[in-house]
Parts: structure tokens; sequence; C-alpha cells
């Protein structure tokens, strides 16, 4: 496995990581053998840069990932995140960046990984009612305290990124960015090679759109939250289809699958960027780390880019609901 620094000041990780959040949510049933399975041999690949949050499952993912990582600590870069209060039968569900909550919510994390520091900690929305220095501040007494060693954030703004560079170094900004989503390329990835943080693009494949797996409503779960994404809409599939099925075809010709052509284009996209896809199936673990060795020309990333145009895709990433919670 290739390795990338996370950040002008960061560690090395691998150039592909794991997102661990479908073996327990989202994505149809939770499946704990087979996420622990795709753990291992992540692990046994050289990938050694694992993401969870507490608020996956909720809670249980994490506790996942800790399991599965027991005997294998010092293989692994460990990257979790707080801010969401998940609802529940009497209340509802929300975001705090208390410093009250991040203290909580820190100590809580540690329990359920089953580990003393946790590498990388994000805070995974930033809260509008606590000033994002205050959320900082709490987190760099993390640091301070040994329970945490570097700090990032999630789904924030190159101006909201620049406050809290003034309170502490971020190693890294989570955001999604994939050939269907560009929309960090207009603020946030700029300001992330200005000032030395490293870019961590979840959903790399479109929320599995991009690999071309993805025709119709039908073929998902009851549960799969992508029923409820307008760019999986039936108003919106056939445009995106078009656009997709274009990828397949410039991937047919480069002897690859269309999501190692999707994750060769990420990477290709700076030496700052380090996308983690998120998976439970090692048949796909194996499919997505192939693309660290797919080289793209200047003429490959124009044919790309001509196949899927930025500002192409209909329908937006998220619902109004999930879209209320990005920084922007």
């Amino acid at each position: 496995m290739k390795t990338r620094r996370l950040g002008r000041n960061g560690p090395v990780v691998s150039a592909i990581g794991l997102g661990c959040m479908s073996m327990s949510q989202s994505y149809g049933l939770p499946d704990e053998a087979g996420g622990r399975a795709t753990i291992h041999r992540a692990l046994d690949l050289g990938v050694n840069f694992l993401d969870t949050a507490d608020v996956y499952g909720p809670f249980t993912n994490e506790e996942l990932v800790g399991r599965s990582i027991q005997g294998r600590r010092d293989e692994v870069f460990l990257a979790t995140k707080c801010g969401f209060v998940p609802g529940g039968p009497d209340r509802p569900g929300g975001v705090d960046g208390s410093p009250r909550h991040i203290r909580e919510a820190c100590d809580a994390s540690l329990r359920r990984l089953g580990v003393r520091t946790i590498d990388l900690y994000y805070l995974h929305r930033v809260d509008p009612k606590t000033p994002i220095e205050e959320s900082v501040r709490a987190m760099a007494g993390l640091v301070q305290e040994g329970k945490v060693r570097f700090l990032g954030l999630s789904e924030v703004s190159a101006k909201t990124l620049r406050r809290a560079m003034a309170v502490h170094p971020i190693t890294a900004v989570q955001s999604e960015y994939s050939l269907w989503t560009r929309d960090p390329e207009d603020g946030v990835l700029p300001a992330c090679r200005e000032l030395g943080v490293g870019f961590v693009p979840f959903s790399p494949l479109g929320r599995g759109f991009l690999s071309g797996t993805v025709r119709s409503l039908n073929g998902l779960p009851e549960n799969d939250f992508r029923r409820g994404v307008p760019r999986f809409a039936p108003e919106n599939l056939e445009q995106n289809l078009r656009l997709v099925d274009q990828l397949i075809a410039v991937a047919k010709d480069k002897g690859c699958t269309p999501a190692q052509l999707a994750l060769a284009w990420v990477l290709a996209q700076g030496a700052e960027i380090v996308p983690i896809p998120g998976t439970k199936r090692t048949k796909y673990l194996e499919e997505n780390l192939a693309a660290v060795d797919l080289s793209l020309s200047a003429a490959d990333l124009e044919r790309i880019g001509r196949a899927m145009p930025k500002g192409a895709v209909a329908g937006e990433r998220y619902s109004p609901a999930s879209a209320a919670l990005v920084d922007r």
C-alpha cells in the first residue's frame, strides 16, 4: 500500500483508508462479521487509516472497530468523530459542539474503542450554538491530556477552518468529494492546500453510484438511506445514469472498474487527499485498493472530466434536513 502524509505536519497514513460506517448502518443491514473480516483484510493489505464515529450505529460501529483491532492497535491510525447527538423516542437528534459534550463524547469513544488514545478526532458537524473556537479549544484540551493526537473537522467551510486554525492546528478536514460532488473545490479544498491541512474525502464513490452497480432504487434494501437522497430519486436518476455510463466506457478502455477509475481520479487531485471509501465486503475493499496503482494521464483526466463534468449531476447530495447541518 502506498502512503501519503495527512497535512503538512501530520502523520503518514495509507493512501486509501477505510470508512467503517456501512458495517453498522445506512446501507442495508449491519454486518459485524463482514465488517470485521474487511477490517482484518485491510490491515493485512497495509491499510492503516480506519474511520468511524460515535453516531454510527449509533455507538455500535466504534465497538465493532474496537473489537476488530484488538491485538493490532499499533497497525492502526484510528479516526473517530463527535458532535452528533442521536435522537430517541423522547428527544430529537441534533448537533452539540459544546466543550462539555466534546469531553464526555471523547471519554465514551475511548471506552467503546478500547483504546487509550484516538489518533484523529473530528468535530462531526459545526454546532451553530457554539463558536467553533470554543469547540476546538475543548478538543485541544484532549490533546494536552493525551487522549487525542490530532484534530480534524468535518463538512466545514473555509472560513470556519481558518477560525479553527487560529486556536489549534487542524490536521485534516473530512468532506464528501468525488466526481459527482465537487463542492469542496470552490472553497475548503484550496484553503486546506494553503494552510497545509490534509483533506479526507468520504463517499469518494458517490455513495456507490460511481461503481455502476446502482441502477434503480429497486435494488436497494428498504432501510437503505440512499432512498431518501435526492440524487437517487427517479426524477434525477436517468440523467445521472447517463453520466455514470460514460464513466463506465472510460473505465472499460482503461481496463479497470468504474470504481477504480473514480478513486484514481480523486487521488490524482492532490497529494494532500486521502479518500476513505466505505465497504463491509472484502471483495470491494480489494477492488478499491487497486486504484492506488492506476495511473491517469492528462488525457485520461480530460476524458473523465468530459464524461462527468462538474455540476452535471442532477439532484442535491443531501436531503434538506441533512443539508441544513453542513457549514457554509
